[in-house]
């Protein structure tokens, strides 16, 4: 099989963590940062050896950062309501 026909596995990590970084609470910080570290991997490979996958490498950097973005804001709800202070 030529080596233009294959999908990079780089790019198809980086969807799959990005993805799992959606949905997984806390853990799903790291894991977008894992997501968005195997995304730039990817398409460093991609360029060098002409491989399929850029679209996949490019929805999982994207899947990745709102990943984390969200991460981020449900920390930040947790942080407000248990530190609202009770009577």
């Amino acid at each position: 099989m030529p080596e233009g026909n294959r999908t990079n596995s780089s790019s198809v990590i980086s969807l799959t963590v990005g993805i799992l970084s959606l949905f997984i609470p806390f853990i799903g910080f790291i894991l977008g940062i894992i997501g968005i570290v195997f995304s730039i991997v990817a398409v460093k490979q991609i360029n060098r050896t002409n491989e399929n996958g850029r679209g996949l490498a490019t929805a999982g950097l994207i899947c990745s950062i709102v990943g984390i973005i969200l991460q981020l804001l449900m920390i930040l709800g947790y942080v407000a309501y248990f530190s609202v202070s009770t009577y």
